[in-house]
């Protein structure tokens, strides 16, 4: 109690003591692996809910510290196909090294060989991809590839840049193969997931005679949309064009190999390979095409690239792209965006929007 005097008027006041708490709340921490070109936006909306990291570590000793130090507290990794060059594969010993709060990593492509799904399984950590932004670009540049092998358009190309004009005589210096219409051609996709479907969308236009697919399971008959399941070998022995869209893991890797190809393919078969180079035993395949067993390959990706063998794109029938298959303005865009979508999922929900399928039974 206090009196004090204001004016002519005498006045008593209570003083109390008021404690006021106030309640912090902390935001997950994002930390971003690779650049970001065209979403940023995203990005921009993602931080009035997280904290965005990016990562300065810039190789993988240096990145396994800093999970430990100025990392150790994230919640959320996105990264992309080329971060990979700070950081390495995400296996088992950088596993080890993550701290205990993160939740999630978001890969922003739709193969995710590059993570060992196991070992972040096993602790809690939930892992993403992108599904439906890839599909379409990728089912364009396969069928480029199949178009391209079936013409021997790059022969022709490769013909033309050196000066020379293709002729159709068969002992002529500037003679190359005639090439072949789809009309009376049976295709087979190997891995009928969204991007196989939407290949297949893609070719029924040209009229092939038969559209055949191999998956892990078949398909509904309206998701199949025509196509007709077989077997794998029976799908290797009908196929005159052979399109691998299967994912890179200790199944598939060199799933197609010489046995398969001598043994259970067409003599000059068309070879396509939009998936992961690794799914082909590429060192077998120069001898191949030479020979004839193989009538032309096309591939958007490699064993071991970005290193290749000349013995191999320098082939007449080989029609190579630099994995260039999502390089378009809207696809990175979209492919940009559904990363920092699933981390918003996340952070809302506590599940990412597409979790991978090695983890649908784990965090359902």
């Amino acid at each position: 109690m206090s009196i004090f005097k204001l004016s002519t008027r005498t006045i008593m006041t209570t003083t109390t003591t008021t404690t006021t708490t106030t309640t912090r709340t902390i935001k997950p921490k994002v930390l971003r692996l690779g650049i970001t070109h065209y979403a940023q936006h995203k990005w921009d909306e993602l931080s009035k809910i997280a904290e965005i990291i990016d990562c300065q570590s810039t190789n993988r000793e240096e990145f396994i510290y800093d999970l430990q130090n100025k990392y150790k507290d994230i919640t959320n990794i996105s990264r992309t196909f080329a971060s990979i060059k700070q950081t390495g594969k995400f296996d088992n010993e950088l596993a080890k090294y993550m701290p205990i709060t993160l939740k999630t990593i978001n890969h922003c492509g739709a193969g995710y060989d590059q993570i060992d799904v196991i070992p972040f399984t096993k602790i809690g950590v939930q892992i993403s991809n992108v599904t439906i932004p890839v599909e379409s670009p990728t089912a364009d540049t396969a069928i480029y590839l199949v178009l391209s092998c079936m013409r021997n358009f790059q022969m022709g190309h490769n013909m033309l840049v050196t000066g020379a004009w293709p002729q159709f005589k068969k002992k002529s210096s500037h003679s190359f193969s005639i090439g072949h219409s789809p009309e009376d051609k049976i295709v087979g996709i190997l891995g009928m997931g969204g991007i196989g479907r939407a290949i297949r969308d893609r070719l029924k236009p040209f009229g092939f005679s038969k559209i055949v697919y191999h998956n892990r399971n078949k398909l509904s008959k309206e998701l199949e949309a025509g196509a007709e399941y077989l077997s794998m070998d029976e799908l290797f022995n009908q196929s005159d064009i052979i399109i691998v869209s299967v994912p890179l893991n200790v199944h598939t890797t060199h799933l197609i190999n010489k046995s398969s190809i001598v043994e259970k393919m067409k003599d000059g078969v068309i070879i396509i390979n939009t998936a992961r180079g690794a799914v082909i035993d590429e060192k077998v395949l120069p001898d191949l095409i030479k020979s004839g067993k193989i009538g032309s390959f096309g591939a958007d990706v490699f064993e071991h690239e970005p290193q290749v063998s000349s013995k191999l794109y320098d082939l007449p029938q080989v029609v190579s792209l630099p994995h260039m298959g999502t390089y378009t303005v809207e696809a990175i865009r979209n492919m940009e965006s559904w990363v920092v979508d699933n981390i918003e999922s996340y952070i809302k929900t506590g599940k990412v929007k597409t979790i991978v399928p090695e983890q649908y039974n784990t965090f359902s």
